[in-house]
């Protein structure tokens, strides 16, 4: 028997999703139906896909699904993405609170534009010359050069499949400084299992190494799929009231059966 639903695309600086308004709890939350709907061959396409729930905490849910099927940590792009479709749907007019994996975030839409409240930074560690730090989901951070011929897939499989992380998985950034307010962030994303356009919490990531070292409170990030930008205050060891803006755009609807 058909079965179909209704889903929209979204995508912020590239990274796509395909979310869905579940707030009648109507749809089934199979990993095998999940990863077949973001196939981009088989299914609608996307590196993730995301429902939209009620709470009673705030003024949404956010449910979080990897390409694999899994559901996973948050996710920086698809928390300003599914704040856009909030928008769209009517949810608020232009300042929200939802309610991720991680806890409760704040976001804003302004022109397309969103501004979305990242989770509280407490420590950055050093892992040699390169960083691990968790905005959400867990992140390492290596710095590079000429980062456009950088072989970003075979080194971000490399390290995420290593020892130390294969188990649990972590999300492999590689950042290129091009001035002292700019930065280029490439990511290797696990569950993707692939390098996307873009990482909400990847760019947070590196911007805050960045940050740090540097004394700033703001720095611009581009990425394959657009740009950025990370605000942050530092506090202690970490970060607090660390903020990723960037568009985020309804791309298309329809309807699939399943």
């Amino acid at each position: 028997m058909n079965n179909p639903i209704q889903f929209y695309k979204y995508q912020g600086t590239g990274n796509d999703f395909v979310l869905i308004d579940n707030r009648d709890l109507k749809f089934p939350k199979s990993t095998e139906l999940i990863e077949k709907l973001c196939d981009r061959r088989f299914g609608i396409g996307g590196d993730g896909l995301i429902l939209l729930e009620n709470s009673d905490k705030a003024d949404f849910k956010m449910v979080y699904y990897n390409s694999d099927g899994r559901e996973s940590t948050m996710c920086g792009n698809g928390g300003r993405c599914i704040a856009a479709f909030a928008h769209f749907l009517g949810i608020f007019e232009s300042k929200t609170s939802f309610l991720a994996i991680d806890g409760l975030h704040e976001a804003e839409i302004k022109n397309g534009i969103v501004k979305l409240k990242m989770s509280d930074v407490n420590q950055i560690s050093s892992q040699g010359k390169d960083f691990v730090l968790n905005t959400g989901s867990p992140h390492y951070v290596k710095y590079v050069e000429t980062l456009n011929n950088y072989k970003v897939f075979e080194n971000g499989n490399e390290i995420r499949n290593s020892e130390t992380y294969k188990e649990g998985g972590i999300n492999v950034n590689f950042v290129e400084v091009l001035s002292e307010r700019q930065l280029f962030v490439r990511t290797y994303e696990r569950g993707v299992e692939d390098e996307t356009y873009s990482c909400g919490t990847g760019v947070t990531a590196a911007a805050l190494t960045f940050m740090n070292k540097n004394h700033q409170t703001s720095v611009e990030v581009k990425v394959l799929g657009g740009e950025l930008k990370v605000y942050a205050e530092k506090n202690g060891d970490g970060f607090s009231d660390i903020w990723l803006e960037g568009a985020a755009d309804q791309v298309f609807k329809g309807e699939i059966n399943i």
